[in-house]
């Protein structure tokens, strides 16, 4: 189970983590976990192009070692690059020590203090000790698109009910979640772009931004 919209008293649990980006303007946060897929990632890169948007990528980094070339054309798209540990670990049932070690792996191939944990799951320990060296980047609208249970149609009402300026938003470049990303990515793009809204890339100006009106909220 999961929750298309994440609520405000989840958000107010974890108040450390990046749920959404204070804005005033129309702007959106795209993000795509578990890339580079050589099947996936360069239609995704396309889709954005044609709208002029960046997004943020978090990449798993075995998948970076495997498909470098599609790496780069990530990087050179102008896209925000995030962590997704080395081996797309689920945090909850990974020892502490193997879990930081394999965040740090990530890191080094992304070099990038973006991280989203793999399922959003951490441990309370995992959290406290990551915070310190890393932005923990969460989200406010999951996509749905890595559920094979829903309708590509599903998919894109998950977005297009539920975003909202500032949102963080997630699909997935993943050969999983190809046929609802392939139907709701152009039509997310096409929809919020006539409406007037930017999709930007996440970047440390933004989470300084994010700290300081947490700090004064």
């Amino acid at each position: 189970m999961y929750l298309t919209k994440t609520p405000q008293f989840i958000r107010n649990m974890f108040p450390n983590f990046t749920w959404k980006v204070p804005v005033a303007e129309k702007r959106l946060f795209l993000t795509f976990d578990d890339g580079p897929i050589p099947e996936v990632t360069p239609w995704v890169l396309n889709q954005l192009a044609a709208y002029r948007a960046k997004a943020t990528f978090f990449c798993v980094g075995d998948n970076i070692r495997k498909h470098p070339d599609v790496f780069r054309k990530v990087k050179d798209g102008g896209h925000s690059i995030g962590n997704h540990t080395f081996n797309h670990l689920n945090g909850w049932i990974t020892e502490n020590i193997p879990f930081f070690h394999n965040v740090r792996h990530g890191a080094s191939l992304t070099n990038s203090v973006l991280f989203r944990p793999p399922y959003g799951r951490l441990k309370p320990k995992q959290a406290q000790f990551l915070q310190r060296h890393y932005r923990i980047i969460m989200w406010d609208v999951l996509s749905g698109d890595f559920d094979a249970r829903i309708t590509p149609e599903q998919c894109l009402q998950n977005v297009l009910q539920n975003a909202e300026p500032g949102s963080i938003i997630v699909f997935h470049d993943s050969l999983k979640a190809i046929d609802r990303l392939k139907y709701a990515l152009p039509r997310v793009l096409e929809h919020f772009t006539a409406l007037g809204y930017q999709f930007e890339a996440l970047n440390e100006k933004e989470m300084h931004q994010t700290e300081r009106v947490r700090q004064t909220a």
